[in-house]
């Protein structure tokens, strides 16, 4: 096993909140699809060797003849059939992967505005600490709900991050950490959760305003106009 970055992009999920009648890694970012972006700068870096594309079941066939082939992208190997949950679809994609990988970055396909310095400081953490993530601090306040939904607490800001990805672990034990998972039935929110829970701490590295996700129609939109911004 070498110092390999390999790639796991999730991209099985159903884009409800957006609408428009195509998931959310194929609708198109002034003319080119959500997901291509994030392939590109994965493509790109030079410790990436390999990318797996996790789609939904009835999008395989799509996914490459829409995305990966246009683009001619050579370093994704393949593109395989997500699970019911995001968890699921992220497990398949980790036992895609071969036993020499070294390091796995797992991405969101529906967050395509990542940049190669924010891989690079994620690589570098996650070499020292074995897993690191992306996270912003909250610009407003946040506060604490009980479920009659009125305020409990009002959190410091200073000690509270919003996640984002790619998450960067070392690759083996990721899949310790999902093994155990299963093995509990737990569901993680993301996967550094599942990190936490069963192998150790998790290093959170500055995140970037501009990676942001594809949840809405207004999403399109804006990072229409960041894309717009960064190439002038």
């Amino acid at each position: 096993m070498d110092d390999n970055l390999r790639v796991v992009i999730a991209a099985a999920g159903v884009g409800r909140r957006m609408g428009g009648g195509i998931n959310k890694p194929y609708r198109l970012l002034l003319s080119r699809p959500v997901l291509a972006y994030s392939i590109d700068v994965f493509e790109a870096h030079p410790q990436v060797d390999e990318i797996i594309v996790v789609a939904h079941p009835d999008e395989v066939d799509y996914c490459q003849s829409e995305v990966i082939k246009p683009y001619g992208y050579k370093k994704v190997s393949r593109v395989i059939p997500g699970g019911a949950e995001r968890q699921d679809s992220v497990w398949a994609g980790l036992q895609s992967l071969g036993p020499d990988t070294a390091y796995v970055a797992v991405h969101d396909g529906a967050r395509p505005l990542l940049s190669k310095g924010l891989i690079d400081r994620l690589l570098e953490a996650a070499r020292e600490w074995g897993a690191a993530i992306p996270g912003v601090t909250a610009r407003d306040t946040l506060k604490k709900i009980d479920r009659d939904g009125f305020v409990a607490q009002t959190l410091d800001r200073s000690v509270v991050s919003m996640i984002q990805t790619p998450q960067i672990f070392q690759y083996q034990e990721l899949r310790r950490a999902y093994e155990f998972a299963y093995r509990d039935g737990l569901i993680g929110t993301d996967d550094a959760s599942l990190f936490e829970v069963y192998i150790g701490r998790v290093k959170v590295v500055p995140g970037e305003d501009n990676n942001i996700k594809m949840t809405t129609s207004e999403d399109l939109l804006i990072a229409e106009a960041l894309l717009r911004i960064n190439r002038t």
